[in-house]
């Protein structure tokens, strides 16, 4: 088993609507058993487009990744933000 890391950028454009995108989305990262690396916080931009959010989510796999982002939790939670924010939204398998 490999570990599995989502990354995640966004830019929020509604920020009460993200807000219970967020509410959401933590529980149900906990449930897949997934742990937040880093989530906001200070950043630099060296290459590529500003986002002003990034977070890296850590899965213990492809498979359980896949079923957290896919599971009606995690669904709900959606239905809040992706009308609220431009994001881009990967799973990596780890080294």
């Amino acid at each position: 088993m490999m570990a599995v890391y989502a990354i995640v950028r966004v830019n929020v454009k509604d920020a009460e609507a993200y807000g219970r995108y967020a509410a959401l989305a933590g529980p149900a990262v906990k449930k897949y058993g997934g742990e937040f690396l880093a989530r906001g916080g200070d950043y630099r931009i060296m290459e590529g487009k500003d986002w002003s959010r990034n977070v890296i989510i850590r899965f213990a796999d492809m498979e359980t990744a896949l079923g957290f982002y896919n599971g009606p939790e995690y669904q709900e939670a959606l239905s809040h933000g992706l009308p609220a924010a431009d994001r881009e939204y990967v799973f990596v398998e780890g080294v």
